[in-house]
């Protein structure tokens, strides 16, 4: 049994989300505190649209994200846009030498795929994982993450379910993604760019044809406590941990602090491409 952080934060903007989740990864190489690896379960208050770390900005349509009291922002992870809202988050974030996220990209992708696919199998929901490499053409033509399930992502009668991303820095891995619980997943639409109504519609169509919330899978809903303790116990079985609660430190506190200032908040990142 390896011993982790665990750290249930409560619902937050989503520049604090993601500065939060740099200023952990930050502290996460040797050396520096007394930071372990971390599981982070966390919500977003207000919804919040977030765009891949290379997903161009002109994709958010600002007067209708705006009108709706959404906010915007961009993760350091890659992959389409996500519209976070009604959903439990998770990030995983560990030294590279941590054996639970050693190795190349998918093969720690899929290492923490099947905590993943334990925690929603103890949610009662019949879910596979997608082995096949999603095609590069649909992804890079296609905003809405959520539409198109990639290679060991969780789905559930073919819908996918959990969307995740991963980035390998120096100081470590940064693995973070959604688990949506409830409501319209169709309402991300409402905030990005297309050509003309018909497109927004039929992009809508296709969402909900292709993705599911737990509720729209399971005929019922489940809430984010409930939820997080799937997360827990299923990452503590599959994965030989034992999660201890824990808080943010006052270092990483105050470098999230600066990271939202500096970074999240700040045009020259959000709208960088």
């Amino acid at each position: 049994m390896s011993l982790w952080r665990l750290l249930i934060t409560p619902p937050a903007r989503g520049a604090w989300n993601m500065a939060a989740d740099e200023s952990i990864l930050e502290h996460a190489q040797a050396g520096r505190g007394d930071s372990l690896p971390t599981l982070r379960l966390y919500a977003w208050d207000p919804a919040c649209l977030s765009l891949g770390h290379a997903q161009p900005f002109s994709d958010v349509d600002m007067n209708r994200l705006q009108e709706r009291g959404w906010e915007v922002v961009r993760r350091a992870t890659g992959g389409r846009a996500i519209l976070h809202t009604d959903e439990l988050t998770y990030s995983v974030i560990a030294p590279n030498d941590e054996p639970r996220v050693a190795g190349g990209v998918l093969e720690s992708y899929n290492r923490l795929a099947q905590a993943l696919l334990l925690a929603v199998k103890n949610l009662n929901l019949p879910v596979e994982m997608n082995s096949n490499v999603a095609q590069n053409g649909i992804l890079r033509h296609n905003p809405v993450c959520f539409e198109v399930p990639s290679t060991y992502e969780i789905t559930v009668d073919g819908k996918k379910l959990i969307g995740s991303a991963q980035a390998r820095k120096k100081e470590g891995v940064l693995q973070h993604g959604s688990l949506p619980l409830t409501g319209d997943l169709a309402r991300i639409c409402q905030a990005l760019v297309f050509e003309n109504e018909s497109a927004r519609e039929d992009a809508s169509k296709r969402l909900l044809a292709r993705a599911a919330t737990v509720e729209s899978a399971l005929g019922r809903a489940v809430s984010w406590q409930t939820a997080a303790q799937a997360f827990i116990h299923a990452f503590e079985a599959q994965l030989g941990l034992s999660l201890k609660r824990g808080e943010l430190s006052e270092s990483e506190s105050r470098r999230a602090d600066e990271l939202v200032k500096e970074k999240y908040d700040h045009p020259s990142w959000t709208e960088r491409v």
